[in-house]
């Protein structure tokens, strides 16, 4: 049995079963999901010190648990922790955020970023860089609003980012639209109904790049 850790560098455990929900149907009969969720840190990373802080936290939960899993994926758009997990740990690690931008830009497409949390938009531009994918990079929008009080409307979350994603396609150019948030998975569930061969979900783009690194490593 393969057991994949899903670590939710935020703290709140409603947003690590809502990811969970979302990646259960995606896992084979022998691939086992355990969540995990940081105890400090912030409720919904919103800017770059929370997401400077939740990578300690990313790298205390795996370093714990290595004995115990085959695989490691980190459930925030901004992968904390994940580098250094990377250069401890001897199992496959990936971030949602490196995953989902990898897929969007796998075919050569114009990829964009929608997402709620403004205060973070300069850490994913150099997430994008990082990857060598800048070329194919539309930017991110995002739209108006408190992200914490979109979190608490889901339809009005739903409402804004349906917007940023059409900008990104109508007024950026995008072939395909990343929605940069684990908590936001559900959003980006429901948005991927209204632009079907459009959205790029973080979390079912994590599972699927590390199922394969699993698959490879075992041979």
């Amino acid at each position: 049995m393969t057991t994949i850790l899903l670590i939710n560098p935020n703290t709140s455990t409603r947003s690590t079963e809502m990811m969970l929900s979302v990646a259960g149907p995606l896992l084979p009969h022998d691939v086992t999901l355990r969540g995990m969720t940081a105890t400090t840190g912030a409720a919904m990373i919103v800017d770059e010190a929370a997401l400077a802080e939740a990578a300690d936290e990313v790298v205390r939960i795996g370093l714990a648990e290595a004995s115990r899993i085959n695989a490691v994926i980190v459930s925030a758009f901004g992968n904390p922790g994940v580098g250094s997990l990377r250069a401890l740990l001897r199992v496959p690690v990936i971030g949602i955020g490196e995953a989902a931008i990898l897929k969007a830009a796998a075919t050569g497409s114009r990829f964009g970023i929608a997402t709620t949390t403004p205060d973070l938009v300069r850490s994913i531009e150099a997430g994008v860089r990082d990857l060598g994918l800048q070329g194919q990079f539309t930017g991110v929008r995002v739209p108006d609003g408190d992200p914490l009080s979109l979190a608490a409307d889901p339809p009005a979350q739903d409402q804004a980012l349906a917007a940023a994603a059409t900008a990104c396609i109508e007024q950026d150019g995008a072939d395909a639209v990343v929605i940069g948030g684990g908590p936001l998975s559900d959003a980006a569930a429901r948005l991927r109904l209204r632009f079907p061969t459009r959205i790029v979900e973080p979390v079912p783009a994590a599972i699927e790049k590390i199922l394969r690194q699993v698959s490879s490593q075992r041979g």
